[in-house]
């Protein structure tokens, strides 16, 4: 028997011994009952099988009383120790078959399934994926008679997860309510979504314009002809259409909720390259409105290639200073965000913001300060992490470089840290800020959904993977993957990503360790010397969402970016421990509701935004860290306001969990036209859980 075998069957030897022990007096109780019955069968019946007279069966009766009654009795006899034995025996064998089922489950599955988890699991997690709700207390039924549940039940910790999930096609052949496992593409083995909590499908989702997108048709023999349905509660839709039901409920009142704080981000544009503050008095007057209707800040970027732009450790905060001093006036919180990426080229970029000047001419003195591909392309978005402790900037280490930066900030602006102006200061960790590799760039001719491309090859992380692999005793390691395909490959077109591929072989393992470990203990230095700049303050990390290939065993597209989250293994769990321990939050922007309905080719990508979502949230309760989050695209209409409410104060989280504030993108002349305002001001007020008009309303 393997190792892993024994650690999940020995996990807690006393609690299976009390376990089996209540078996075997199980046994012993059935077998006394049974035995009873049996005495008491032959004592009714004669010799010759004749019922006796009514006399004599009351001297039976007696005789059975005294028998069962009578310590030592022939009615209970004592079970033999060799039999106990077996018994035992017995349950160990079945909790071998169990404990490989489970292991099968979670490597090819992927069921994020407990390690001391048994049978009832598996079927509650099989349920969930067939369409079916399952509660607590183990009563189930099918997600569309979710307004019929079970009389007297009062549970609201409903968990599915079949509403988050991709259509597929379902043979004619497949019964109702059951996933036949048959896959649209016989490319993939595709994996169905992680076990972890999912919230009930929000009632707004079943609306009008939710009908226009997602509207399903069902086929003769029952084959499923709707090509997507994307997002939560997708299904419950195509349901409702078959029984004909209402297709419109009324949406989730969020008065007497938790306060969730609401900022909004400002354009990146409002400092200009000369630090000087564009069109103050009109950015006074938009303050001023949302001001208006109580939004509690405004969030903004302050670049690394505007203030210290010129030379090095010559700062300039001058535009800066005079919004602050205006966000103060009109009592308005800030947060900051310490931007040491470019700014132009990804999506909702609308000005160009490059890194300082001096580096650009160091970098083309020494191109390998730059993330660089296996091509030997350079990505001069940010810097690369293998400069972190090499001093090649003017004298000074990359990570010293940050918090020379994050030193100035605070004390030039340390009046509006005193006086809690500030509320949060979020430390950019890579591109777009986020702690990920760079890739993914458009510019070297990625395009979704591909997986995207190890960003490894400067000279600085070269070094250092010939040092791990020294290290390791393979020398011959220190190279990159040769077969992990393009930019835009798909992962069963490649010899490490596809199923059973390299990646999860003794290099590709020895790789991603590496490759990933890196991310971590670069997020791990920056963050130490951030919390030591602004002690005392909250600061935050922001992670991306990429939900793409998330369905495929290897998640391809997470592994390129840094993320070793394949199907049997935690990617996101080490993280949040390392953001645990400097105390920093995390944001995770979320993919909306309308990014899911544009995509219309989610299903042949795989993806999942759902399932990450949760799984990234679920490693960071487990925690215990601050989640914060923002929208990943712009929102206007108030299906995408109830599903961030729905997202930032889940109604079915077990622990009453909800998000600790929520960033707005962003300041547009598009926000302040009046409809649009109406609707902000009016999902302002649900994220401070105040009571609005009209909770029916047909604005959809």
């Amino acid at each position: 028997m393997s190792a892993d075998m024994q650690k999940l069957i020995g996990a807690n030897e006393e609690d299976d011994e009390e376990e089996i022990e209540m078996d075997v007096k199980e046994e012993d109780n059935e077998d006394h009952e049974n035995g009873q019955k049996h005495i008491a069968a032959q004592m009714m019946l004669g010799a010759d099988g004749v019922m006796p007279s009514t006399s004599h069966q009351f001297q039976i009766q007696q005789q059975l009383q005294e028998q069962v009654s009578t310590p030592g009795g022939g009615a209970r006899r004592s079970r033999p120790l060799e039999e106990k034995e077996r018994t035992k025996l017995r349950e160990r064998h079945r909790r071998a078959i169990t404990a490989r089922i489970l292991a099968g489950l979670r490597k090819h599955g992927n069921y994020n399934l407990r390690v001391r988890a048994d049978i009832n699991d598996v079927i509650a997690a099989l349920a969930r994926e067939a369409g079916w709700v399952v509660l607590p207390d183990g009563t189930t039924f099918p997600s569309r008679s979710q307004g019929s549940r079970p009389a007297g039940d009062s549970s609201a910790g409903l968990t599915s997860s079949s509403s988050q999930m991709l259509s597929q096609q379902v043979p004619p052949t497949s019964l109702q309510g059951v996933s036949s496992g048959y896959c649209a593409s016989v490319e993939y083995n595709a994996c169905h979504m992680k076990g972890v909590f999912m919230p009930t499908p929000a009632p707004y989702d079943l609306s009008s314009s939710g009908h226009s997108q997602s509207s399903g048709m069902v086929g003769n023999g029952g084959e499923q002809t709707e090509s997507l349905p994307l997002i939560a509660g997708s299904m419950e839709v195509i349901n409702e259409q078959i029984i004909g039901l209402p297709p419109k409920l009324p949406e989730r009142d969020f008065a007497g909720t938790p306060y969730v704080p609401v900022y909004v981000m400002l354009p990146l544009g409002v400092v200009n390259m000369k630090c000087e503050l564009v069109d103050p008095d009109g950015l006074l007057k938009q303050l001023r409105v949302l001001k208006s209707i109580n939004v509690d800040g405004v969030m903004i970027d302050c670049w690394w290639g505007i203030v210290e732009a010129d030379a090095p450790q010559e700062y300039n905060w001058n535009g800066y200073r005079r919004l602050f001093q205006m966000v103060h006036e009109l009592k308005l919180k800030l947060q900051v965000v310490m931007s040491f990426h470019e700014c132009g080229g990804n999506v909702g970029d609308d000005v160009c913001i490059p890194l300082p000047h001096w580096v650009a001419e160091i970098g083309r003195s020494n191109p390998d300060i730059f993330f660089t591909d296996r091509e030997g392309r350079r990505n001069t978005e940010c810097l690369s992490w293998g400069i972190d402790k090499e001093r090649v900037l003017r004298g000074r280490t990359a990570v010293e470089v940050y918090f020379d930066f994050m030193r100035s900030f605070r004390v030039e602006f340390n009046e509006f840290f005193e006086d809690g102006i500030i509320s949060m200061v979020e430390v950019g960790l890579g591109p777009c800020g986020e702690l990920r590799y760079p890739s993914c760039p458009v510019k070297h001719g990625w395009r979704y959904p591909g997986i995207g491309e190890f960003q490894c090859y400067d000279q600085y992380m070269l070094k250092s993977l010939m040092k791990a692999a020294e290290m390791r005793g393979h020398s011959f390691w220190a190279r990159g993957p040769d077969n992990a395909g393009s930019y835009s490959s798909h992962p069963h077109e490649t010899g490490f990503f596809c199923d059973e591929g390299d990646y999860d072989g003794y290099y590709g393992r020895f790789f991603l360790n590496w490759y990933s470990q890196l991310l971590i203990n670069h997020g791990d230095l920056v963050l130490s010397l951030a919390k030591l700049a602004f002690e005392g303050s909250c600061i935050a990390a922001k992670l991306p969402g990429i939900h793409w290939w998330y369905k495929t065993s290897s998640h391809a597209a997470e592994l390129t970016a840094g993320f070793y989250n394949p199907c049997n293994r935690d990617g996101y769990i080490a993280i949040a421990a390392m953001l645990h321990k400097h105390g920093a939050a995390l944001n995770f922007a979320r993919a909306e509701l309308q990014f899911l309905e544009q995509r219309e080719d989610l299903q042949e990508a795989l993806a999942n935004p759902q399932g990450l979502v949760w799984q990234v949230l679920n490693a960071a309760w487990e925690t215990c860290i601050t989640v914060v989050s923002e929208n990943a695209f712009v929102c206007h209409d108030r299906v995408g306001y109830n599903k961030i409410l729905e997202n930032v104060k889940p109604v079915n989280d077990p622990d009453g969990r909800h998000f600790s504030s929520f960033t707005y993108l962003r300041l547009t002349p598009l926000l302040m036209e009046r409809q649009n305002f109406m609707e902000f001001e009016r999902f302002v007020k649900r994220m401070h859980g105040e009571a609005v008009l009209y909770l029916q309303g047909s604005q959809w």
